[in-house]
């Protein structure tokens, strides 16, 4: 600790007696209150130097060694470590501030075509037609677009040209679709005839106004019940400010990964002991593997999610390589964190793993969807 230390052996925060430099019982040092601009300047640099080679300190062996960092915490050997929920505060932060917008494609979605990164193909909106000659040549209708769409994976390009058809001939579209499926029976037409459909009916009713002059000329009895209108409002209100580009129900998804994250950490924490009752362990120490764990996870996506958008690009060989790098360093992370901190079999230890993965996939599910449907509600 550089500076003058006081002469006085009262201590300037709890009152107590110094004997030497240090508190003995709050710990603070017994330096002068005056000191000069470059002093303050290296007390700073100091401070942070020293959170500085803790954070290295701890993330080599946090990364490398799953399981160490949390036994070694556990068993009182802190002061080489950061504590570990601030850590996962300070990763947490720099996590939500880069991932997020580099797992975003960075392709144009323009009025009269959507580009697709890493294709040679632009599939363009100004008419079905074209769409279906570029997507499959021997296609001579609309279901053998749908059929193909279905193979390829481009069920989002068929239906972005369908959005920006007119509504007469999405009429056309749609009748010649359940002509298809008549035929076919599938399952996959089932699904995209309900999209186009709610597609059609919403272009139908592009304002609350339309939507209740339409309403107007039906039978009373075929008209839509007060709780249905106000569905429908919402659902125009969400239509119109997704044309402009001012609303994304993905987008607000993203502001609650935060709180989603946050909230099933300890969750996850309590599965984990479920899992791993028999060692008898305290709540709390569940709770630190997991921290731990988390902002490893966080600090490998810091790196090799920009890495894959901005130097790879997304959907490219190298982004999908290190995307399934990604997926088997999670596997074996998780394995030989749970296997050092947990000390159970090779056996024991996979089939509790492959527990944990279904129950936190389904907790990430089910909460994803509770927040879906609520931001959709409150819209």
């Amino acid at each position: 600790m550089s500076g003058k230390y006081r002469k006085e052996h009262n201590c300037l925060n709890c009152g107590s007696h110094v004997e030497a430099h240090y508190c003995s019982q709050c710990g603070q040092p017994n330096v002068e209150l005056k000191e000069s601009f470059w002093t303050f300047i290296i007390h700073s640099i100091g401070h942070y130097l020293h959170f500085d080679s803790k954070f290295f300190q701890t993330l080599k062996p946090l990364l490398t060694k799953p399981g160490l960092v949390t036994l070694d915490y556990i068993a009182g050997k802190r002061a080489r470590y950061i504590n570990p929920v601030s850590m996962y505060i300070f990763v947490s932060i720099v996590y939500f501030l880069v991932v997020p917008h580099s797992k975003t494609n960075s392709h144009n979605t323009e009025k009269d075509g959507l580009a697709v990164p890493g294709k040679e193909k632009q599939f363009t909106a100004k008419s079905l037609e074209a769409t279906r000659k570029e997507l499959d040549s021997n296609a001579a209708d609309f279901g053998g677009v749908v059929k193909y769409s279905a193979e390829k994976g481009y069920d989002a390009l068929v239906k972005q040209s369908f959005k920006n058809l007119s509504f007469t001939e999405q009429q056309i579209y749609i009748d010649d679709l359940k002509k298809q499926n008549k035929a076919s029976q599938s399952d996959h037409f089932e699904e995209l005839i309900t999209s186009f459909q709610r597609m059609h009916t919403l272009k139908q009713d592009s304002t609350f106004e339309s939507y209740s002059n339409r309403q107007a000329k039906l039978p009373e009895s075929e008209r839509d019940n007060w709780f249905e209108r106000q569905i429908k409002k919402r659902d125009i209100r969400i239509a119109a400010k997704s044309a402009k580009g001012e609303w994304s129900i993905e987008a607000e998804l993203i502001k609650y990964k935060p709180k989603q994250y946050f909230l099933l950490m300890p969750l996850l924490a309590f599965f984990i002991m479920l899992n791993f009752r028999k060692n008898h362990i305290y709540y709390l120490d569940h709770l630190i593997f997991t921290i731990h764990g988390m902002t490893a996870y966080f600090i490998v996506s810091i790196v090799c999610v920009p890495s894959i958008k901005y130097i790879f690009g997304i959907g490219s060989f190298m982004g999908e390589l290190i995307e399934f790098g990604i997926v088997i360093w999670i596997c074996w992370y998780l394995y030989k964190g749970l296997k050092v901190f947990y000390n159970r079999s090779r056996k024991a230890t996979i089939i509790k793993m492959i527990w944990l993965f279904i129950l936190y996939g389904a907790s990430l599910y089910i909460t994803e969807s509770i927040i879906r449907n609520t931001i959709y509600l409150m819209t």
